[in-house]
């Protein structure tokens, strides 16, 4: 057999070996194709050295050994330990600056492809659209007009579509990290743009009812009553008579928004990465959230429930004049809906004079009446009561559309919110102190900073109230977010989302009533849904239900305190700490154990071999090698092995 072909042969078996012992012991997921390739490689470099190594120690020569069998083979074994070692040191190199990624499967390669491709392209048009607008670096610069900033970024959200005029309307309700200037700006955004031509949207019409729309709809306007950058509304009738508006999505839309969510949240994980502000809000967290609520509200299947909630919450409340229109569930699928259609005029849309002044303040009062029910008793409201969503029907009623947003609050939230309404109507800065530190807890908190802060806003009100008052221009929910800002703390995202409900309602109403005083309302209303809230059926239940549960420990109370009393008298009390109880602690203490203890094994023998390997003393098993330098480089290779390993663990950690 030529020597070539044995060398090719022996080149093999050992890359497989090697790659399959190296796999092992590094305990990682190492490409098979890399892990052979890389000892082939080292195996063709070292054989020569490991060659050369046994003929310098008087083993081999000519081709043949000169030693006994068993001195023969253990110079073998131990001169290709040490070239196993040299790949074990080449594979981690390798890993080190090229991770192995294992095989993809070529479907998921060609998707990314694809969206890395949409990201690029989303990229280049966003860079556009903010050059437009100036909000480059240059350009912002070259201005030296920070005042002009928060138009500048409106104006650029409105062109850049329907997930960044989303995100500026999440951003405006957060009061508690973002300055005014900007909470103001982001509140002007709006969802007007151009209407798609009636052939795409009938065509999306008829995709999505899966036949034609004759069989559906008696009639349909093809113009549009209403465009936004996710939808646009058409008024139909249907068969029966019933009139009707048509909600249909953008065909576009959905795409658009997975490219600009997936730029979004990487967007976040990079900045949580590279800059500490974004870990102290939880960037990542707050874009998943926002992804999660956009896609939510692309699916209208969800708003078809929503408006179902709601409606049965204003139903149970007694209506009070406040209508849910009806959704035509048997027609509405994932990007349509088919809804009950309201005559009337939105309050974005009403003139200054359109209503008398005394028949507007009722107006208002039934409003925010309504809305504090859905609140403060039922915890199902309207998350979303801007001036567009809220619509002034022919017969003096008010109609609520765009259930996209809709919001829950617990009931134990509930019953800290009453209260607070009702210890801000009298002034008590010390209850509402205690309610808030309840809400957000009193972690890191400043309490007599808290109670002067929260004071300090309680009197300005009570001063800008009644007749003779000036006006509060600011809402007291505002103020209270600045002040919990300021305090280094935060509320609970419930009790922001109502928050940021009432300042979007206060707008809403001084669109019909200018002079509208919501605060002053709400609270005078307060005490009264607090005597709702707390109706005897439900303290009674309240009540059964406690001392049922206070029965329950007063019956297990004698068991315990027996147990108690007996490990007592046997000495045999323990107490169990919580720490490193569950299996992750568990196991992480003892991975870093076992890390700790083979560096410290492996570094022990890796000296101890070097101390051997410089050592004369022993029988001498070659001419030339005493036994204690054979049993040094034995000692010194399982040593460096163990360091290797001990250093791929902190790799793959890092």
């Amino acid at each position: 057999m030529p020597d070539w072909l044995v060398l090719t042969l022996i080149a093999v078996v050992f890359a497989v070996t090697t790659a399959w012992v190296v796999r092992r012991l590094l305990d990682v997921r190492v490409g098979w194709l890399r892990a052979v390739v890389v000892a082939a490689v080292v195996f063709l470099l070292a054989a020569p050295v490991a060659i050369w190594t046994l003929e310098q120690a008087e083993v081999y020569a000519g081709g043949v050994f000169t030693v006994s069998g068993p001195i023969a083979v253990a110079f073998l074994a131990l001169t290709i330990g040490w070239v196993f070692a040299a790949v074990v040191i080449a594979v981690l190199t390798v890993e080190f600056l090229w991770p192995s990624r294992g095989w993809r499967n070529p479907v998921t390669v060609m998707r990314n492809a694809i969206r890395r491709r949409a990201r690029a392209k989303r990229y280049a048009q966003i860079l556009a659209i903010g050059s437009r607008h100036g909000l480059t670096f240059y350009e912002g610069r070259r201005r030296g007009d920070e005042d002009d900033l928060p138009a500048a970024l409106v104006a650029a959200m409105n062109d850049a579509g329907v997930t960044f005029v989303k995100l500026g309307q999440v951003l405006s309700s957060r009061e508690d990290v973002l300055p005014p200037a900007l909470i103001e700006a982001f509140s002007t955004l709006q969802m007007d743009s151009t209407a798609i031509p009636w052939e795409e949207a009938r065509d999306a019409i008829r995709t999505q009812l899966g036949r034609p729309l004759e069989e559906v709809f008696a009639e349909i306007d093809p113009t549009p009553l209403a465009a936004a950058s996710v939808a646009q509304v058409h008024a139909a009738r249907l068969h029966g008579g019933d009139e009707v508006v048509v909600k249909i999505q953008r065909p576009r839309a959905r795409a658009q928004v997975t490219t600009d969510l997936d730029i979004l949240v990487r967007l976040a994980a990079e900045a949580e990465r590279r800059t500490d502000w974004a870990r102290a809000y939880g960037a990542a967290a707050l874009v998943d959230e926002f992804a999660r609520a956009l896609r939510e509200e692309l699916d209208y299947r969800v708003e078809v429930a929503n408006s179902s909630m709601l409606r049965g919450a204003v139903e149970a409340s007694g209506g009070a004049g406040l209508r849910v229109p009806r959704a035509y569930a048997e027609f509405s699928t994932a990007q349509m809906i088919v809804q009950e259609r309201v005559d009337g005029t939105p309050f974005a849309r009403l003139a200054p004079d359109a209503v008398d002044p005394e028949e507007a303040r009722a107006i208002a009062d039934r409003l925010l009446e309504a809305v504090f029910d859905q609140i403060a008793v039922r915890g199902v409201f309207h998350a979303d009561l801007h001036a567009g969503n809220v619509i002034l029907a022919r017969d003096g009623g008010v109609a609520l559309i765009d259930f996209g947003a809709v919001g829950i609050l617990e009931r134990s939230m509930r019953r800290l919110l009453v209260p607070m309404l009702v210890a801000m109507a009298n002034e008590d800065d010390v209850a509402v102190t205690d309610v808030v530190l309840l809400m957000c807890g009193t972690e890191g908190a400043d309490v007599v900073a808290l109670q002067r802060d929260i004071g300090v806003i309680l009197t300005r009100m009570r001063g800008t109230r009644g007749p003779d008052g000036p006006g509060m221009d600011e809402n007291v929910f505002r103020l209270l977010l600045d002040v919990l800002r300021r305090n280094r703390m935060a509320l609970p995202p419930s009790l922001l989302l109502v928050f940021r409900t009432l300042a979007s309602l206060e707008g809403t109403l001084r669109r019909i009533c200018p002079d509208y005083d919501m605060v002053d309302h709400a609270l005078s209303i307060a005490p009264r849904m607090a005597l709702r809230l707390a109706s005897p059926e439900s303290a009674v239940l309240s009540m059964q239900t406690w001392l049922a549960l206070l029965g329950e420990q007063l019956l297990r109370m004698p068991r315990r305190v027996e147990r108690i009393s007996r490990a007592l008298d046997e000495g045999t009390l323990s107490v169990r700490l919580r720490s490193f109880e569950s299996p992750d602690e568990r196991g992480w203490v003892d991975g870093l154990a076992g890390r700790l203890t083979t560096t410290v094994v492996g570094s022990t023998l890796l000296f101890a071999g070097i101390l051997l390997a410089v050592d004369d003393g022993g029988p001498m098993l070659t001419g030339d090698v005493p036994a204690f330098a054979f049993l040094g480089s034995v000692a010194g290779l399982g040593g460096l092995l163990l360091l290797l390993r001990s250093l791929r663990s902190a790799f793959r950690r890092r």
